[in-house]
């Protein structure tokens, strides 16, 4: 195993180049009194260090996508799919720690990683991947922004489409006067409608026993059943966040030492567990409210027929009881705040994926506009087509495609993080990597199944002749055997780039560690090019101690 190391005993750190290969050349060569000390203590007061890349991860478990497939969840099964949002966020906690531990031991991203790691045919496969579901997810922010509109100004759906392709670009060009600010406001907005939900749950009162029994007992009841629970899989473990979060605690200020090292994996976990429960508490209103209210004896006509294909352009009734006739507008805005703040970290997420797959680096709005531009085809095609309802189905099929393409960031990450020729002693324990790959076969074997399954029912109940079923089973089939191969190849091929290790794990370093204590001679890592694709300025070094 690689490690940097000079005459001197003190840890280098490894910077990257720009080309498949990283340089040998410390990225801290001096002491200078403007580097941030690592404190000579573990204490509870560092949490705050780590705040950020945790909360800005889960504004994508809240998205427009997650409030679609929640509504109509509850709508269509009531409270028996609960289950599905309680396995999706232990799983995304697991998950998301991982990718966190992965930048943090090694000071490299996930896409950074896989261009190190695989040849240049699969690293590209890898990216084009990366860049749909970067796409896919997009589209649930345009149509719930496009919805907002229709609610607040009564714009058609398709005009509001298209209007969405300057809306981001607009909230981009904002963040120069503050991004801080802004954040924080969008944040109050859509955890205002999350609080909203809960107060709905008092007039609601959904039966607590049912509400325990769908959380945990398992069951997939009714048709269609399977395609919304992977739906909500998609929207709940979405593959760009992994290489997002890998990315964004690199921008932090991350203690080069072992005990540093342990201690920020364990405070972003903290803090990806407690951003996430936030996530975990909304989903399950959302859903509750929803399958309360559309199971009501006492529902109107009209509410009746909402329930029957709930989207989000009629939900703002669930909230009549809490706003009034105040509901459709207030949920419009909170709706506008949640697609716009979720597109604003699929951007980041963009320009990290390039930027570590092609060594590309575009701006901010650029970027932007091209992932919306493609995001924009599909949802204005289904809009004029199919309307409010039509355009409500696009978001679960793109949540849906979220999921089918999981285990191309997923099964890259779990072979990383199980590797000690990347990790060192930060690898994964055992217990850890069992419970990851169960977490990911089964994600995995779902998917299958319901492709298969789908596949199948479309052969056997379709009119087309004989040859035609012939020709479209021999395409199907095809393809599923690409997919099952492309997932095997991840799986089974060994890991061959050796990572040079940024904790400190030779015996020397160690020692140099546990001599220094109390002197504050140890200093931190910081990623320039990720904190200026983060923030349209450069924040300034603090101490943290």
């Amino acid at each position: 195993m690689a490690v940097a190391s000079t005459a001197s005993a003190q840890p280098q750190f490894i910077a990257s180049t720009g080309n498949r290969s990283f340089s040998n050349a410390p990225l801290i060569e001096d002491t200078d009194t403007e580097q941030i000390v690592v404190p000579d203590k573990t204490s509870w007061k560092n949490l705050f260090a780590y705040m950020g890349p945790g909360f800005l991860v889960s504004i994508a478990y809240i998205d427009p996508g997650n409030f679609e497939t929640d509504l109509q969840s509850g709508a269509q099964y009531k409270y028996g799919l609960l289950w599905i949002i309680l396995v999706a966020s232990c799983a995304a906690l697991v998950i998301q720690s991982l990718a966190a531990n992965l930048g943090v031991v090694t000071g490299k991203h996930l896409a950074e990683h896989c261009r190190a790691e695989y040849p240049r045919v699969t690293n590209f496969i890898l990216w084009v991947l990366a860049e749909i579901s970067i796409v896919a997810c997009d589209i649930p922010e345009v149509i719930g922004t496009a919805f907002a509109l229709n609610m607040l100004f009564n714009i058609p759906i398709w005009i509001g489409v298209l209007l969405t392709g300057l809306s981001t670009l607009i909230l981009l060009a904002l963040q120069q006067y503050g991004v801080r600010k802004l954040e924080f406001l969008i944040a109050f907005l859509v955890l205002t409608i999350a609080g909203c939900f809960f107060a709905e749950l008092g007039y609601a009162k959904p039966d607590a026993t049912e509400v325990l029994d769908g959380l945990f007992v398992p069951q997939l009841k009714g048709n269609g059943a399977t395609g919304l629970a992977i739906s909500l899989l998609g929207a709940m473990v979405m593959p760009h966040n992994l290489f997002l979060h890998s990315a964004l605690v690199l921008s932090g200020k991350i203690p080069r030492s072992v005990r540093g090292i342990k201690e920020a994996c364990r405070f972003y976990m903290i803090e990806s567990g407690f951003a996430l429960m936030v996530a975990f508490l909304i989903n399950v209103s959302v859903i509750s409210v929803s399958g309360a209210v559309c199971n009501s004896p006492d529902l109107n006509a009209e509410d009746k027929m909402n329930c029957q294909d709930l989207d989000l352009n009629k939900a703002s009734f669930l909230l009549r009881n809490v706003l009034g006739s105040w509901s459709s507008k207030l949920f419009a805005v909170a709706l506008l705040a949640s697609g716009q703040s979720s597109t604003i970290t699929g951007t980041y997420a963009g320009q990290y994926v390039m930027r570590g797959f092609l060594d590309l680096r575009l701006k901010p709005w650029l970027r932007n506009f091209l992932t919306r531009c493609l995001a924009i085809v599909p949802s204005l095609i289904v809009a004029v087509i199919g309307g409010s309802a039509g355009a409500g189905k696009l978001i679960i099929i793109a949540s849906m495609i979220l999921s089918f393409e999981l285990p191309f960031a997923l099964i890259p990450l779990l072979k990383f993080t199980s590797c000690k020729t990347k990790m060192g002693t930060h690898a994964n324990s055992t217990a850890i990597s069992a419970l990851t790959w169960i977490i990911g076969s089964l994600l995995m074997a779902i998917n299958v199944y319901y492709l298969m399954s789908r596949f199948i029912k479309l052969l056997l109940h379709n009119h087309f002749k004989v040859v035609g079923i012939v020709f479209l089973g021999m395409l199907g089939f095809s393809g599923m055997g690409l997919y099952l191969a492309g997932i095997a190849y991840l799986v089974f091929r060994k890991n061959k780039e050796a990572t040079h290790l940024l904790a400190l794990t030779t015996p020397e370093s160690r020692q140099t560690e546990t001599g220094q204590q109390g002197t504050g001679s140890m200093y931190h890592l910081e990623r320039e090019d990720i904190m200026s694709m983060q923030l349209p300025q450069k924040r300034s070094t603090e101490n943290i101690d």
